[in-house]
């Protein structure tokens, strides 16, 4: 059978998105921050998009300006002269610059101003620990050994890797009575706990000995942890012989211990939250604004462009490069405009069907879906989730993200609808008013939930309380 190819025509439909379709669905979802730094890039990008300066601003520095208008205009000439002008004023700043430097003046170097004026990296717990060790006097036959182990403290302040592990990886063998003396140094070191293999063995390196009750703490901790727990403190008080009030105190000492030594040296950097939406009570009526007002650059097509594409010596090349940027910054332009519109329509539907929550707070939560809002703003579902993306809003009752308010529920006995973040606000009301002598179960938080018209199981009660991090009632209970 020979084999051989050939070209077949073939007709088919494909759905292709158009780049300015791409490009509006690419800004849409951009959060306040990102929007900024794209627009940013783009306006090096595009010669032909410039910032509109705010009128205000722009009146003020007429004030301030003493030259009279005439000679405003005579300034204003030609650009390509102009900017020759500045070429040349940079080229002999430049030369200047290079003959004083080369004369041995004062003048410094601005990278390394740059460096001296860049914030320092915060300090690492390994940092922190090895500048300690530099600091005592340690033999030198463990001075390795100290260091791998600092090195083997993860971010908590524990040693991650066991000793055996720890000695096999040294240089220079020691025995692992020597490798045990050396993490004895590492534990004497702050912060109180570091270099502990377990939690029993961190609360009990934060322990004074001088203390009058260090004997008790230390029993406690080395044979009753589980029960301090679980709050069994009448079996506790049986097992040491000492009174409950007694236990009490020493457990409540427990509870200021760091579990996590090492966590006061985290690294990790915060979120920056900038809300893009703002909602206010005006006259009784919640109006919606849009912050990106004062922080997104607003932007229009350079004049001097426009006129230098209408101009008959222009060159085909250069007209259709303009042509090209101009369409670029067009786009960009209603992007951002179309970016603008649909939040705000979305937000003002949010604020309209979330009325309750602004008034009350988080128990009148509505449940809503993203579809019900996309049927009323006449969009599709995907375009509400674009624009809600990584987005806050400000409200009364504090900043939230946008999909907060988006939030699943269930029918009450009366019909209504009611919103698992209500649901759980109420559950926290529960609790909080209980008695902690004798603490509700979930099985009791169901039924007062079920009273007040909102029927879930028991285990949904156990679910949610998790969740909310809220502890069982042996922990709740108070003695």
């Amino acid at each position: 059978m020979k084999m051989q190819s050939s070209l077949m025509p073939q007709l088919q439909q494909k759905l292709k998105l158009s780049p300015q379709i791409i490009q509006s669905i690419e800004i849409l979802q951009l959060p306040l921050l990102a929007l900024v730094e794209h627009i940013q890039q783009e306006m090096v990008d595009n010669p032909v998009l410039e910032e509109v300066i705010d009128e205000k601003k722009d009146e003020n520095l007429k004030e301030s300006d003493e030259s009279p208008p005439a000679t405003r205009d005579d300034e204003k000439g030609d650009e390509i002269d102009k900017l020759g002008n500045i070429a040349e004023d940079w080229r002999e700043f430049y030369s200047q610059t290079t003959v004083r430097r080369n004369a041995g003046s004062e003048e410094r170097d601005q990278k390394q101003e740059a460096l001296e004026n860049t914030a320092a990296k915060p300090m690492s717990l390994h940092d922190y620990l090895m500048g300690q060790l530099s600091l005592i006097d340690v033999p030198a036959n463990l001075t390795e050994a100290c260091e791998n182990i600092i090195y083997s403290i993860d971010k908590s302040g524990y040693l991650a890797s066991p000793l055996e592990e720890i000695l096999q990886s040294l240089e220079k063998p020691i025995l692992f009575e020597e490798i045990k003396e050396a993490l004895g140094i590492v534990q004497t070191l702050e912060p109180p706990g570091v270099g502990a293999r377990n939690l029993q063995e961190c609360l009990m390196l934060q322990l004074d000995k001088r203390d009058q009750n260090y004997q008790l703490t230390k029993e406690l901790l080395q044979n009753h942890l589980e029960d301090i727990e679980i709050k069994k403190y009448p079996l506790i008080a049986k097992k040491t012989g000492y009174s409950l009030e007694v236990i009490k105190r020493q457990v409540e000492f427990i509870r200021t211990l760091n579990p996590k030594p090492g966590s006061l040296f985290c690294d990790e950097t915060i979120p920056y939250v900038v809300p893009e939406v703002k909602v206010e009570c005006i006259d009784g009526k919640y109006e919606v604004l849009l912050i990106d007002n004062t922080n997104v650059p607003h932007l229009h097509i350079s004049s001097f462009y426009k006129k230098f594409l209408n101009e008959s010596g222009t060159d085909t090349s250069t007209r259709q490069y303009i042509q090209k940027k101009i369409e670029s910054a067009k786009w960009l332009i209603d992007a951002i405009e179309q970016r603008r519109s649909t939040l705000y329509k979305v937000a003002c539907k949010i604020v309209e069907l979330q009325k309750d929550f602004l008034d009350e707070g988080i128990h009148r939560l509505r449940t809503l879906k993203m579809q019900d809002v996309a049927d009323i703003v006449k969009v599709h579902v995907s375009t509400v989730s674009r624009a809600i993306a990584h987005k806050y809003i400000q409200t009364p009752q504090g900043i939230f993200e946008i999909k907060f308010f988006f939030t699943g529920g269930f029918q009450n006995v009366d019909g209504s609808m009611e919103s698992w973040e209500a649901i759980r606000q109420k559950l926290a009301e529960i609790v909080a008013k209980e008695n902690k002598a004798n603490p509700l179960s979930d099985e009791e938080v169901a039924e007062q939930l079920h009273t007040s018209g909102i029927t879930i199981a028991r285990r949904t009660v156990t679910k949610y309380r998790r969740i909310m991090k809220i502890p069982s009632s042996r922990q709740r209970k108070e003695y």
